[in-house]
Formats: structure tokens, sequence, C-alpha cells
């Protein structure tokens, strides 16, 4: 973890939020290299869940949420964990983790507090007088609207069950604990989604979207050996859960979750439904809905009414782009006095795709012509190609190495006489001579 971090802040890719103040602990900033990656992370999970779908549409619902949506979600009365104080050295901690029985990892004191229930969840004002009655809560998952937008979504575009909907965005917990870098963090992303059955058909579906989800994560460059999936026991399961399928990876502080796939039962569109007991919910959800909506579809052959089961692959992308980088880092001896890190990304997730780089910085031919071929490349929309205009080779070479760009091309004097440049390869070092007006071929195909 410690190489990571270190790589993290030197190359731009993370750097702790409000650090020359000193920083608070669970928030990062993404640096240049940081949001280029999460970026690509999030348009590869949208292209999968979206694009490749015909049976999906997307969604970016508000970050603020009415409290009574997360009264009738349970949030309220269950999103909450096990807090203890030290009464020693006043530090607060999360009672499930706490190590050595019930010593303070601060000061190993044994005298604490007996545990409470804390609740995760941020308030906020809203309107001009902070009086209390009215307030509302920063989402703490971004599940919960898409539930609200069931019925618009479905009289919009006339979707059948089965059918998903699909968001990326921010969430809050405010966590006791925040812990192992950009891990366990109170202000993070998630890509959700939340795949509508009929029910009997769950099992089924459920069962397809863990293999789904595992196959995509191995697109993106994780060993299938280190993704192992976990059953989560019947006593550690949601309030709203039948079934949950942990899929964990071994980050470098140990293994733990990656992304969950759960089967939510009828609960949320239940929890949320006018007249629930018009409808036989087969989850225990909290009645007397004060909502104004029919959350249901209709079986045409039946001629009935009915609640769709949910099920949900839930993933964090901040987890996402730190087992990634994990999986990418590699230290490598070049020769016996050398050594260089690389990030071995998948290309369609580098920060960077293409490096041009003039061999002399002050040679206006050669910056002219790397300027052209920077902007030509650019212009293609595959990502973010950079000129390089340092003079210094070997420097460029290694930076790239450790950011992860896939390939670096070379335009020097050589190039000005056969209109050729050297494409360096990020994984092997080799190196190839390619036409420039063979550039934009090779580059699309090296990418596609």
């Amino acid at each position: 973890m410690d190489e990571l971090v270190s790589l993290c802040k030197r190359r731009g890719f993370l750097f702790q939020s409000n650090d020359i103040y000193g920083g608070i602990k669970g928030l990062y900033d993404y640096g240049p290299m940081g949001v280029e990656l999460k970026n690509n992370l999030k348009q590869s999970w949208w292209q999968s869940m979206v694009y490749e779908r015909d049976d999906t549409e997307g969604l970016d619902a508000s970050i603020l949420s009415a409290p009574v949506v997360l009264k009738h979600s349970g949030h309220e009365d269950t999103f909450t964990d096990p807090l203890v104080d030290c009464k020693s050295c006043k530090s607060r901690w999360r009672a499930d983790q706490l190590m050595e029985g019930s010593k303070c990892p601060n000061c190993k004191s044994e005298d604490l507090t007996d545990p409470r229930p804390f609740n995760l969840m941020f308030k906020t004002a809203i309107g001009p007088v902070d009086d209390g009655s009215s307030f509302a809560y920063l989402r703490p998952e971004t599940c919960q609207q898409i539930f609200t937008n069931f019925k618009n979504i479905l009289d919009s575009t006339s979707r059948t069950v089965p059918f998903g909907i699909a968001q990326m965005g921010k969430a809050f917990r405010n966590e006791i604990t925040p812990r192992n870098f950009i891990f366990r963090v109170r202000e993070f992303e998630q890509m959700e989604l939340e795949f509508f059955v009929k029910p009997g058909t769950d099992d089924e579906w459920h069962e397809y979207w863990i293999n789904k989800r595992i196959e995509w994560w191995v697109n993106q460059g994780i060993k299938k050996e280190n993704l192992k999936k976990i059953e989560v026991e019947k006593n550690e399961l949601a309030h709203y859960s039948k079934r949950t399928v942990d899929i964990n990876y071994v980050f470098p502080h140990g293994e733990e979750e990656l992304e969950g796939v759960a089967n939510r039962t009828d609960f949320d569109l239940g929890s949320h439904t006018k007249n629930q007991n018009d409808f036989k919910i087969t989850s225990e959800v909290m009645k007397n809905s004060s909502s104004t909506t029919k959350l249901a579809v209709q079986d045409l052959e039946e001629k009935k009414w009915y609640i769709p089961y949910v099920i949900e692959p839930s993933a964090g992308v901040d987890r996402g782009v730190l087992a990634l980088l994990n999986e990418a880092y590699r230290e490598e001896n070049v020769d016996k006095d050398n050594k260089r890190i690389l990030l071995s990304l998948k290309p369609h997730l580098s920060p960077i795709k293409a490096a041009v780089i003039p061999l002399k910085k002050n040679n206006e031919e050669l910056v002219n012509l790397s300027k052209e071929i920077k902007s030509n490349l650019q212009k293609l929309g595959l990502g973010r190609v950079v000129l390089e205009n340092s003079g210094n080779i070997g420097k460029n070479y290694r930076r790239h190495d450790e950011i992860g760009t896939p390939i670096c091309l070379t335009v020097d004097f050589e190039t000005l006489e056969d209109k050729s440049v050297t494409v360096r390869d990020r994984d092997t070092m080799k190196q190839e001579r390619v036409a420039v007006e063979n550039l934009s071929e090779y580059y699309k195909k090296y990418f596609n």
C-alpha cells in the first residue's frame, strides 16, 4: 500500500483532500491522472451496462434525498454502525473492527464505552433558516432514487420486465473510522444497476449477474484468481436482502469486498408503493407508505399486477480504482543497475493513451510536427493524448511507464527524412517504426 500511495501522489493520481490545512480523514481528491483513470473505469461500466445491452436505461438523480424516502427504505432505522468511545484517549472506533479483543487500537486501554448505534447519514439544512425542521440527507447510496423513479422510467420508455436502470454517482457515509487509503472513505462514487425481474425468476437472474460482474472485472485487467465469491451469511444480510454474494478482491491490506450482488426481493418498490395491502409483498416492508404512486407492473397473461423483484450489482468506483492500481503495479529490472516502475493498465483504462515526444525540445521542425501528430490523434476521440516537450527521452519513458501510458511516439531527426516515428510499447519496451501517414489507423487498431 505504501508504494501505491507514494505513486499516486507523485504522479498525480490522488491527493489527501484539504492537504494544505492538514487534510480531512476519509476524503481524497483525484488529480490529473486519477480523474482520467476514474472516468475511464466509469465509462467502461456504462458501456457494458447501458450501451451494450438492450434491456437497460440510465439515470442521474439528485444527491439530496428527502427524509421520507430514507424512512421508508429503512435507512433512518437500520443504517448504523456500532460505535464505542475510548475513555482514556477519547478516540472513537467501530466496535466490530476492534482488534485484540476490546482494547483501544490507539492507546491499548480497555476502558471503553458500551457499543451504541451510530447513524452514518449526513444531514443538511434546506431553505434559508436552519431551525431543524427542514432538512435532507446526502444520499448514502445511489439506488433509492432509482426506485422512486421506477414509474417515471417505465412510463417514458415503455420498458417491460425484465429490465434494468443504471446509475453512477456520489454517495456519502459518515464513517466512524475511514481506513486503508481510498478503500473506506466518507465521500465516494458508486456504480449500481437495479435489475427488475418477475418473482420466481430472481434466483436465475441473480446467478447471471454474479457471473457477469466477475467477467467484467476480469476484462478490466483483474486476474480471476484474485477475485473470490463470498456467500454472505444469513445473519449478516442487509435488512432487504434474500441473498447476497460479495465479489472480494485481495487488496494490499487484505481480502475485502469489491462489489456486492444482492437479491433485494420486492422490498424497495414495496416500501415506496401506495396501497401496499393491494399486493402480495413477500419481504418485510414498512407499512403505511405515504407514497402516492403504485410501483408495480401488470402481468398481461394473468391480468394481475405485481411488484418486481430487484437484483442489484453494486460496485464502488474508488475501490475499483484501488484494485486496478494494485493489479497493474509492477517493479522490473531493466538491467542490473536500473529498475523501472510501471502500471500495466488495460489500454482503455489508461489515463493517457499516447505521448508524443519530440527528441529535441528546441528544434522547431520536430516540435511542430509533434504538435500536429498529437492533434490528429486527439481528434480520433479515443482518450487523452499529450505532448511531452522536455527533451529528455529517458525520463519521459519512465514517467509514462509509471502512469500507465500504453505507447510513446518519438519524433526524431529520422522522422524529417522518412516521415516515420518510433512507437514504443509500455509493457515490452519494444520499438517499431510506423509511417506518419499510417499512425491514425495504427492508433485506432491498437485501442479498438
